[in-house]
Order: C-alpha cells, then sequence, then structure tokens
C-alpha cells in the first residue's frame, strides 16, 4: 500500500521535472488519483491501538517482590487488532498480551509483570507488534 504511494509521488515528481510545457497536475491521471484515493480510504478502514496509559508507576516496592499492572488496550480502528507479540526490555518485566483479536470499539488486557531482582530505580520498557 505505502509502495504506491511512494511510486506515485516520485512519478509526478520525475514528470513535473523532465516536461516544462506541461505542468505535474496535467500528467497524472485520473486513475493514479484513484489509487491514493483508494489508499486513504483504506488507512481509515484499519484497525487503531490506544491504551488508557503509556506508563505506571510502581512507586516504592520491596527488593524481591513481583509486581503487576495492566495495560487496557483500545481498537478504536474500524477492522480487528492483532497484537503479535510484546517483548519486556528484560528478562524482569513480562507482559501478557491478548491472544484473540479485538474487534472494533472493543477492549484488551496487557498485563505486565516486574519482578525486582535489582534495587534503586528501574526504567523498564513494552514493545507492542501489532497490525
Amino acid at each position: 500500500m505505502l509502495k504506491k504511494t511512494i511510486s506515485l509521488a516520485v512519478l509526478a515528481l520525475a514528470l513535473a521535472t523532465v516536461s516544462c510545457k506541461e505542468s505535474a497536475a496535467d500528467l497524472i491521471t485520473e486513475q493514479d488519483l484513484k489509487v491514493v484515493a483508494d489508499e486513504a480510504q483504506a488507512a481509515t478502514l484499519l484497525p487503531k491501538i490506544s491504551l488508557d496509559k503509556e506508563v505506571h508507576d510502581f512507586g516504592t516496592i520491596n527488593e524481591g517482590d513481583v509486581v503487576e499492572t495492566e495495560f487496557i488496550v483500545t481498537n478504536s480502528g474500524q477492522s480487528p487488532l492483532l497484537i503479535s507479540d510484546a517483548k519486556g526490555s528484560c528478562g524482569c518485566t513480562v507482559p501478557s498480551p491478548p491472544k484473540e483479536p479485538i474487534a472494533p470499539g472493543a477492549n484488551g488486557v496487557i498485563s505486565v509483570k516486574y519482578d525486582t531482582k535489582r534495587t534503586g530505580a528501574i526504567n523498564k520498557s513494552v514493545t507492542i507488534t501489532s497490525n
């Protein structure tokens, strides 16, 4: 989908620089414009991930504790949201994403457990891979 948009932009730029007598707008066909319009319309039909929060602060916790939080994932798009992977930045941070697709307008939960193996201030992250 992205390839066509890039190709179209490059084509329009190349045609504009090659032809001095005709404007780039004269060289773009209705079919070219339809491709761009179709891609824009298709983009509105995609899933869209929204989170209830991007950061969770556990506050002060004791060494050796295992703490857990949840992130509420909402699909604010128009097609099912598939979370294919969720990875913690280290072995002490373990996310558990929903296994089933999240329908448009529906919610899912990503649970994240943190094992306090180290003392001091800690800043860990979770990377989500989705469609």
